[in-house]
């Protein structure tokens, strides 16, 4: 408590210490001293730069998918790839995840689908995993990024980011999985 008091007491008393009334310039000792400058005198202290609100998680997550899609756009669908010569679904979600979020996930599809805990689509956040079924025993993996978005390597396009609401993707939606850090234990 006494903390909280002490650093507006000290800021107030900081901040009136130049409010002192200017001496009476008719005074004959005042008459060979320069004239008052409260400014040189009395400096008032910089007022602090205005700083940027600082981005939550989400937005950071936001920013960094964007940024991937820029620089895997167009980058065509290939069964199996795990490079820019050509990425399948799983690989895409495998390399993002590895190389700019730290996090190891598995390979394939069949796989990062139980991975985490599932979540209802009404609760998507930023970097969640989202699956479809697209055929009798095919899958498909995107990432989700904001208001319906999802970025993924599709078969006909390569990547790109589409739209749940978009009629092929909201027929064969499957499920969602949000991936569960655990941060260490704090002493």
């Amino acid at each position: 408590m006494k903390r909280r008091l002490l650093l507006p007491y000290s800021l107030a008393m900081l901040t009136t210490a130049g409010c002192s009334m200017a001496p009476y310039q008719n005074s004959p000792v005042d008459t060979a001293s320069p004239s008052y400058s409260p400014a040189k005198e009395h400096p008032q202290p910089a007022k602090p730069p205005k700083s940027e609100p600082v981005p939550s998680p989400d937005e950071l997550v936001k920013a960094s998918l964007y940024q991937q899609h820029q620089e895997w756009k167009g980058i065509p669908y290939r069964l199996g790839g795990m490079s820019r010569r050509g990425v399948d679904c799983s690989a895409l979600v495998y390399l993002i995840y590895r190389d700019h979020m730290g996090i190891q996930l598995p390979r394939t599809t069949q796989y990062q689908a139980v991975a985490g805990e599932a979540i209802k689509q009404g609760q998507l956040r930023p970097g969640d995993l989202v699956f479809f079924r697209t055929g009798r025993r095919g899958r498909h993996v995107g990432i989700y990024i904001e208001e319906g978005k999802f970025l993924h390597a599709s078969v006909s396009k390569g990547v790109t980011i589409s739209d749940l609401s978009d009629y092929y993707w909201k027929s064969r939606y499957w499920r969602a999985r949000r991936l569960v850090i655990e941060s260490g234990s704090e002493s």
